[in-house]
C-alpha cells in the first residue's frame, strides 16, 4: 500500500483501490489504452487478471463471476471498438441486474468528444455506454479517481443492481496522484419498505387461505425470509432468475414451472400473490397475459417498476429481504391456510414435470442424469440459450442455491463458455457444469482457450444438432420447412477441442451420458462432452420457441 506522501499513477491507484475494496479477480483484454492499469495490477499482484480472447467474453465472465460470488464482477476494456465489443454482453448484465463494474478508457482529455480521429476514438462512446449501463462515470482528473470509483462500485451494488461504467482517459491513467490516507468506501443504498404498507399486506395474508409467493432474481438474497413464509403455509413459484430462493425440492414449490396448464389452474384457486424482485418477463408470463392471483402485491427496489407488466393492488418500494422479513415479523407463526393447498401444489408441479418429461424423448435420460448430479454436487449450472435449456435445463434440473444458477436472461446465444469460466472462478470448490448448443458455442469459441489457460474446472456439455435447432423447428412449423440460414457448417469439435488442449468425449447413446459425465467431473481442468443429437434422434415433441412464438410451442 502506498504511503500518503508517495505519488503513483492513477492506473496504479485504481488497481490499489479495487484491491482495498476486496476485489480478487478481474477480466479483460490488454490494450495500449488500459496498460497503466493492468501493468500496475500485475506489479501489485493482489488481483488475479484473467485475459480473455475478446471483450464480449470478458464481460460475460465478469457478469457470471458477480452472480455466483454474490460480489462485484470487474471487467477492464479499452476504448472505442473494444468497449463496443463488450456492449452486447453488457446488455445481458443489464438485463440480469448484475453487479458489474466496467472499467474502460478513452483518448487523451484534450481530444475526447471532439471527433479528431485519434486512434480508438469514438466520439459518442459515452452515449453508447450510458445506454447499456445502470450509471456512467467519467474520471476527468486524477484527483477524482477514488471518489468516482467509490461512487461507481456503490451504484453497482445498490438495489436495483446493475452494470456501471467507469471511463478513465488514457492521460489521466498515466498522471500522478497522492493517495489519501483513508480511501472513500462505496455507499451501498438500501431502500426501506414502508411500515404501514407492510401492516396492510400482513392483514391480507392473514385473510388468505391459499397465498402464493412469486420470486425473481431481485429476491435471491431472501432465502431465509422466503423459507420462513413457505414454512407458515405459502406456496411459491419463481422466475428462471429466481430459482432456488426456496429449495426447488420443497413440497410447496412449483419451481420455475410458472406457465404450465396445471399452474394456471392452481393460480385460479389462489386468493393472494406477493411478487418480490421479479420483472415478469414476457417469455415467462405468456407476454404478460398469464392470469395471476388477486390481491396482487408487488415488492421492488425500483418504484418505476410498479405495475409495469401487471396491474397490482399494492406496491411496496423496498429491499426484498427487508420487506419479506417485515412480513415474517408481523405474521409471527403459522397461517390458517387451506389444508389441501400443499397437496394441490405438489400435484400441479408433478403434472408440469410429467408433461415436460413426455416431450423430451431420449433426452429425458440426460435431464434425469443432470437432475441427479447438479444440485446434490453443489455445482454452478450455466445454461446458454439452446433447446435443451429451454426445455429441461432452465426448470427441470434443480440447482442447490440461487447464486449457483447462471443463464442468459436477455435470451442471447453464445455466452455460455465465457459465463462458465466466470462461474468456475467464483465457485472453485466444485466443478461448474455448462449446458450449451453448437450454434452458440461458435460465437465465443476462443474463450475455450482462456478456460484451458486458467485451468478452469468446467464440464462443457455441448448439445450438437448441427443447426440452430429452435430456428429450424420454427421454420418447420411456420415457413413450410424451408431451412434457410439455420444450418451453418460446424467444425469437428473433437479435433478442435484436442487442439485447444481440452479433454473431449463424444456421446452417441444417452445410456453412456452418466458415465461420461462422472468421468469428466472427476478429471481436473476443462472437459467437453459432445452429445451427438443427430445420432441420438429428435425430441419427442419439437420445441419452437416461447409460448407466444411458434405455433404449437408449449410452456
Amino acid at each position: 500500500m502506498a504511503h500518503s506522501s508517495e505519488m503513483i499513477t492513477a492506473g496504479a491507484a485504481l488497481a490499489h483501490g479495487l484491491a482495498e475494496m476486496g476485489v480478487t479477480h478481474a477480466f479483460g483484454v490488454i490494450s495500449i489504452h488500459n496498460m497503466p492499469i493492468l501493468d500496475a495490477m500485475a506489479t501489485q499482484q493482489r488481483i488475479r487478471f484473467v485475459g480473455a480472447r475478446g471483450e464480449a467474453g470478458a464481460m460475460n465472465m465478469a457478469d457470471a463471476y458477480a452472480r455466483v460470488s454474490r460480489g462485484l464482477g470487474v471487467v477492464i476494456t479499452s476504448t472505442g471498438t473494444a468497449a463496443g465489443n463488450a456492449a452486447g454482453a453488457q446488455v445481458e448484465a443489464l438485463s440480469a441486474c448484475s453487479r458489474v463494474l466496467h472499467i474502460t478508457s478513452t483518448v487523451d482529455t484534450d481530444l475526447m468528444d471532439r471527433d479528431r480521429a485519434a486512434i480508438h476514438d469514438v466520439p459518442r462512446q459515452a452515449d453508447m455506454l450510458k445506454a447499456i449501463s445502470k450509471a456512467f462515470f467519467r474520471v476527468n482528473a486524477p484527483r477524482e479517481l477514488y471518489g468516482k470509483l467509490a461512487a461507481a462500485v456503490g451504484t453497482a451494488l445498490s438495489a436495483p443492481q446493475g452494470p456501471v461504467t467507469l471511463e478513465i482517459p488514457i492521460d489521466v491513467q498515466r498522471a500522478l496522484l497522492t493517495p489519501p490516507r483513508i480511501l472513500p468506501a462505496p455507499n451501498i443504498l438500501t431502500r426501506i419498505p414502508d411500515s404501514a404498507l407492510l401492516d396492510h399486506v400482513a392483514g391480507l395474508v392473514r385473510a388468505a387461505r391459499r397465498p402464493m409467493l412469486l420470486l425473481g432474481g431481485g429476491a435471491r438474497a431472501a432465502t431465509l425470509q422466503a423459507g420462513a413464509l413457505v414454512a407458515m403455509g405459502f406456496g411459491v413459484a419463481t422466475s428462471t432468475n429466481g430459482r432456488a430462493v426456496v429449495p426447488e425440492s420443497d413440497a410447496r414449490s412449483l419451481g420455475a414451472f410458472n406457465m404450465t396448464p396445471q399452474t394456471r389452474a392452481l393460480y385460479a384457486t389462489c386468493d393472494l400473490m406477493i411478487m418480490a424482485g421479479t420483472r415478469l418477463r414476457g417469455n415467462e408470463t405468456l407476454n404478460n397475459k398469464l392470469a395471476l392471483p388477486r390481491p396482487l402485491v408487488q415488492i421492488d427496489a425500483d418504484a418505476a417498476q410498479a405495475g409495469r407488466n401487471h396491474a397490482v393492488d399494492v406496491f411496496i418500494e423496498g429491499d426484498a429481504v427487508l420487506a419479506l422479513q417485515g412480513l415474517v415479523d408481523r405474521l409471527g407463526g403459522r397461517l390458517d391456510v387451506d389444508p389441501g393447498f400443499a397437496y394441490d401444489i405438489a400435484v400441479a408441479r408433478a403434472g408440469g414435470e410429467g408433461d415436460l418429461r413426455s416431450r423430451l424423448g431420449p433426452y429425458q435420460t440426460i435431464a434425469d442424469d443432470l437432475l441427479g448430479v447438479v444440485a446434490p454436487g453443489g455445482h454452478a449450472f450455466v445454461r446458454d440459450v439452446t433447446i435443451s435449456n429451454s426445455t429441461f435445463g432452465n426448470r427441470y434440473v434443480h440447482i442447490k442455491a440461487p447464486h449457483l444458477g447462471v443463464h442468459a436472461v436477455g435470451g442471447g446465444i453464445g455466452q455460455g463458455i465465457a459465463m462458465a469460466l466466470g462461474a468456475a472462478l467464483a465457485n472453485p470448490s466444485t466443478k461448474t457444469i455448462a449446458l450449451m448448443g453448437d450454434g452458440g458455442t461458435m460465437l465465443n469459441l476462443g474463450e475455450w482457450m482462456t478456460a484451458v489457460e486458467e485451468r478452469a474446472n468446467i464440464v462443457f456439455i455441448l448439445m450438437n444438432d448441427q443447426a440452430y435447432g429452435v430456428i429450424r423447428n420454427i421454420q418447420d412449423a411456420q415457413y413450410g420447412a424451408r431451412h434457410v440460414y439455420s444450418a451453418p457448417k460446424m467444425p469437428d469439435f473433437g479435433a478442435l477441442a484436442r487442439s485447444f488442449g481440452l479433454g473431449h468425449r463424444r456421446i452417441s447413446d444417452v445410456a453412456a451420458f452418466r458415465g461420461a459425465l462422472d468421468a469428466a467431473l472427476a478429471t481436473p481442468g476443462p472437459q467437453v462432452l459432445e452429445v451427438d443429437m443427430n445420432a441420438i434422434g429428435p425430441f419427442a415433441e419439437a420445441f419452437g420457441g416461447p409460448p407466444a412464438g411458434a405455433a404449437g410451442a408449449k410452456p
